[in-house]
């Protein structure tokens, strides 16, 4: 996978870069100073080659990485508090929860395959590092991962607009959050397992929050 970015590159795991592709006549002699001192092999290559091998603003870096290898749900089923992604598709707000997962202290994010974001180069960019120290969690079918959960002793607390006041309740010992799409909310197989119905109450005239914005909220609430 390639993957771009300065920041991205320092934030990077050494044993997961296979190589880096460095724009020739490149004046970064601190990005060069530390290719060398970790000693990673680096090629110099054109402007134009970087802007073909991708898309976003490569700041004249290119890493090629290990695919990201997704864990199993079996591998967090001792951790209190999960967080599921009902169906996301906006790659930024997925790269943004993940960096509030590893603020939050938050080891685990659960996502379906079906439908939904995966790891590309944006999400790397976005997360900043955070995606070494969160696991994602790749499920086939997310209501039977969910009532696995729940048969595993974990609580459901849900997001939308209409439920009770996410500040007024006293949370499980195991809980399980979800966030759900960005139009579409909660889905309806997830709404009728759920729980509790949880909701951030709005002053303004504005009645809902960017997706990434609420998961934060509630993922420090809750933690």
């Amino acid at each position: 996978m390639l993957v771009y970015g300065k920041n991205v590159l320092k934030d990077l795991e050494l044993k997961k870069i296979r190589k880096v592709y460095l724009m020739e006549n490149n004046h970064d002699k601190e990005i060069e100073s530390f290719l060398k001192n970790k000693h990673i092999h680096y090629l110099t290559v054109s402007k134009k080659q970087l802007d073909l091998m991708v898309k976003g603003n490569h700041q004249g870096v290119v890493i090629d990485i290990d695919d990201y290898n997704y864990f199993s749900l079996e591998t967090v089923l001792e951790e209190e508090f999960l967080v599921v992604l009902d169906h996301l598709e906006d790659v930024h707000n997925f790269g943004a929860i993940i960096r509030t997962c590893e603020a939050a202290g938050v080891k685990s994010l659960i996502i379906p395959k079906d439908r939904s974001v995966r790891i590309n180069d944006i999400v790397m960019k976005t997360s900043c590092g955070a995606l070494d120290r969160v696991k994602i969690v790749l499920v086939t079918n997310l209501v039977m991962t969910l009532k696995k959960l729940q048969k595993e002793d974990y609580f459901i607390y849900s997001s939308f607009m209409d439920g009770d006041d996410f500040r007024t309740l006293d949370y499980t010992p195991k809980r399980v959050l979800i966030i759900g799409n960005e139009g579409k909310g909660i889905s309806k197989a997830v709404e009728e397992i759920t729980d509790f119905r949880i909701s951030i109450p709005m002053s303004g005239k504005i009645n809902s929050l960017n997706a990434s914005v609420a998961a934060g909220i509630l993922i420090f609430a809750m933690k």
